[in-house]
């Protein structure tokens, strides 16, 4: 009887999966898998997401043992899980899988006052707001359990086109708003803005994008009366200045003279004719912003009276 043969089972190497940063990770962000196999050499990487083998690309990039992914995006959330292959035995060893879950960057929403378009020697603020993540927070350490912190601020990035704007005696930033002060023709373009700061999520989204419009002709209001043509004492004139645009103004008014005004938000302005001394000259002119950006005057409107209303009997 011929001696027997001992028959030795061993395991396959095992594959351990890790990823960089830990899930969730969010849009924008640089994610790193790296698969490590235990003992033995040579082994050439296969990466899966769900049951698809991951191709190489501008976004997908590996690197021996390590896959990055390049500006995550949404669809991108899945199981992955990676298998080492080797023309030697043992040949092969697959990873248990991982759940990578991936979150929208926060939004930034761009607003701009005063509305496009705005003209040559405006002050113009540009407000860049990112959504819902507060600088507090509860965070779990494992020496000290929860605790609730202060978490870094963003720095906000400001652009036109694609150049990213820089600070100057014109461009001023005070937290969350650009201003940019005595507007010139050459800052027309399309602005946008981003966050930034050092802790995830580490990047907003862009925000959109607003069309800032410079006018270089000064806007001149047009001034006219309700009703028209000449009034009675005892009666009301309603002056109206119009403007375009039409929103956002403040306006002024004078009578005779043009060094001494009267100041209402809306553009009427209700003048009784208690006798024919309120009758004569009268202008108009609209202001914005701080500080104040004054249109031309309008053109003279003459206010005519002509004697005292009737009394009924």
């Amino acid at each position: 009887m011929s001696d027997g043969v001992t028959l030795t089972v061993s395991d396959l190497p095992r594959s351990t999966l890790t990823v960089t940063p830990d899930s969730p990770v969010f849009t924008g962000e640089t994610v790193t898998l790296k698969c490590v196999i235990e003992t033995y050499s040579d082994w050439r990487y296969e990466w899966y997401k769900d049951s698809v083998m991951l191709q190489t690309s501008d976004r997908y990039t590996v690197n021996r043992d390590t896959l990055t992914i390049r500006g995550v995006i949404t669809n991108e959330l899945g199981q992955y899980w990676c298998r080492g292959q080797r023309d030697e035995r043992p040949n092969s060893s697959q990873s248990s899988s991982v759940s990578l879950s991936v979150k929208d960057s926060p939004r930034s929403t761009l607003t701009v006052t005063p509305y496009s378009p705005v003209f040559t020697g405006e002050t113009v603020n540009l407000t860049c707001v990112i959504e819902s993540h507060s600088n507090w927070r509860w965070r779990n350490y494992q020496t000290y359990g929860w605790i609730y912190e202060w978490t870094p601020e963003w720095r906000y990035e400001w652009y036109t086109d694609s150049v990213m704007l820089e600070t100057s005696d014109r461009y001023t930033v005070n937290r969350n708003t650009l201003t940019i002060r005595g507007v010139i023709t050459s800052d027309q373009g399309q602005y946008w803005c981003r966050g930034q700061r050092d802790e995830r999520p580490s990047s907003s989204q862009e925000s959109n994008q607003i069309n800032l419009i410079i006018n270089d002709l000064k806007p001149k209001p047009e001034l006219t009366s309700d009703p028209a043509g000449a009034a009675l004492t005892g009666n009301t004139v309603t002056l109206i200045c119009r403007m375009n645009p039409a929103t956002g103004w403040d306006f002024y008014w004078y009578k005779h003279i043009l060094n001494s005004e009267t100041k209402t938000e809306t553009n009427s302005y209700r003048v009784k004719i208690d006798s024919v001394s309120a009758g004569g000259q009268y202008w108009c002119r609209a202001g914005r912003g701080k500080p104040v950006y004054y249109t031309q005057y309008s053109d003279a409107l003459w206010v005519n009276v002509t004697g005292e209303r009737e009394h009924s009997i």
